[in-house]
């Protein structure tokens, strides 16, 4: 069993007596661990060593940096099997997608470290003779990152790798269903030569430690994901002191399927984008769009592959989905459940196990009105619509209706339509003949409307968050 407390300054701390019990949302009599809820007064100490580290960070060159994340991408992969025992037991993510999960961790330090020797900044011509003219990226100075329980090593890395390389330090916290995970990750980085007070976890409920990180604490910039009330309220809080923000939100994304598509091939994608992680992605599948004339043959193709789409532990090999990872959220997903099956038809939904565990089967509906409240708020769950379309023009305007704009797949082999639904769906990232859950982290991510802030996650447009230009003019005839 795991005991999680604050890591600063390289050193544990627990000041309080406050204590949340974890356990494994399959197995919900198995303990995992207990996690110490620390006082606002460890944020204030997070922040000291925080600017304490990033002004010997700063002076590392970039090849240095570079080298500590590629210390750090090589010690998770010789913890790679214990950290992700740990976060599947922690909430539930099938373990065959959580040793997944930690790989994508492993390149994304990859990938940042390599920035330390890239190119920095541009030369720009002057039209002053004898001047010259450049711009480079400086750092930003302390980043707090507030992550979500639902991608617990990944996420976390796509947000502190960009910040480390760009010369920042961080203040960490995670969501409370992820700090196991959070405080084993720290004990192997700080086991591999972390620099004190590089990062620093602090570990509490957000109504606490995180109004206290966003209202009292000395930092330049916050990086945040989770939900939209929460993250609407992160950026009002950051916007109101001026400093930089970048929020994650939610999203209601749709998978279109045309007359032309393979029923086979999309049933099988869209499934995946909806019910991998139990649904629990801001990416995930919730509306699918067909058109009319191939309706009947889609849903059969959907009931059939439902037969591979196993509901089980989130330990067995075999699982496809395992149970949703809290308390809370078997609550809210079952109310849309029961929601869904009480105004809608039921067109599949699958067994779950006979076991004590927060497990909900995958439903797919139809039946559904664009009013309904389950076509508007995201469930975050293993449940889809079904809603029919006359043609790609009518599909992509049912696409748009919404207030998120996170991703958005079409399923087609004509050329025509794939660009015409590409180009005027109102998503961050649209895609074809590929489900909606995902994107390669070399590449931008985020969304549009109520899902994003407007900036971006991941590949170099991380780079430009997490770090400031400053533009230089030396006039060497003078």
């Amino acid at each position: 069993m795991l005991i999680a407390t604050s890591i600063l300054n390289n050193s544990k701390v627990s000041e309080t007596n406050e204590q949340r019990e974890c356990y494994n949302p399959s197995h919900l009599t198995e303990l995992v661990g207990r996690i110490d809820l620390s006082p606002n007064s460890v944020v204030k100490e997070a922040e000291t060593a925080a600017i304490s580290a990033q002004k010997e960070w700063t002076k590392q060159t970039g090849a240095q940096k570079s080298q500590l994340l590629y210390t750090m991408a090589e010690a998770l992969s010789n913890h790679a099997e214990d950290l992700a025992e740990l976060g599947s037991k922690e909430m539930g993510k099938p373990i065959t997608e959580m040793k997944g999960e930690v790989q994508r961790a492993i390149q994304l330090f990859k990938y940042y470290a390599s920035e330390g020797v890239h190119p920095d900044g541009d030369t720009i011509p002057s039209s002053a003779p004898n001047v010259l003219q450049y711009a480079k990226r400086k750092p930003l100075g302390v980043v707090g990152v507030i992550t979500p329980w639902n991608f617990p090593i990944a996420i976390p890395v796509w947000k502190i790798a960009p910040a480390l390389i760009c010369g920042n330090s961080v203040i960490w916290k995670p969501a409370e269903n992820a700090t196991l995970t959070a405080f084993k990750m720290m004990e192997i980085f700080i086991s591999n030569g972390l620099p004190e007070g590089l990062i620093n976890l602090i570990v509490g409920k957000g109504k606490d430690v995180g109004n206290e990180l966003l209202e009292n604490t000395n930092l330049n910039a916050v990086s945040f994901t989770g939900s939209t009330g929460v993250g609407q309220m992160v950026a009002e809080k950051c916007a109101k002191r001026n400093i930089k923000f970048q929020t994650e939100m939610g999203g209601k994304n749709p998978a279109v399927v045309l007359n032309d598509a393979d029923v086979n091939k999309s049933a099988k994608a869209i499934l995946s984008g909806a019910f991998r992680s139990a649904g629990q992605k801001c990416t995930a599948t919730s509306r699918v769009i067909v058109e009319e004339h191939i309706m009947n043959d889609f849903k059969k193709a959907l009931q059939d592959e439902m037969r591979n789409v196993v509901v089980a532990p989130a330990e067995e090999g075999s699982a496809y989905a395992g149970p949703v990872a809290s308390e809370d959220q078997y609550r809210k997903v079952k109310r849309y459940y029961d929601l869904a099956k009480e105004d809608g038809k039921v067109v599949a939904e699958n067994s779950i196990p006979d076991e004590n565990g927060y497990f909900i089967s995958p439903l797919i509906v139809e039946g559904i009105g664009t009013e309904h409240q389950l076509w508007k708020e995201e469930v975050f769950g293993p449940l889809i619509m079904l809603v029919p379309t006359k043609d790609v023009q009518e599909a992509t305007e049912l696409a748009n209706d919404t207030e998120f704009g996170l991703s958005a797949s079409v399923f087609t082999n004509n050329l025509s339509e794939a660009h015409y639904f590409l180009e005027h769906t109102e998503a961050g990232m649209v895609r074809v003949n590929q489900e909606t859950a995902g994107v390669e982290y070399q590449a931008p991510f985020g969304g549009m409307k109520l899902s994003s802030s407007h900036t971006r996650e991941q590949g170099q447009a991380a780079l430009a968050f997490y770090s400031e230009m400053k533009t230089y003019a030396i006039n060497h005839g003078w």
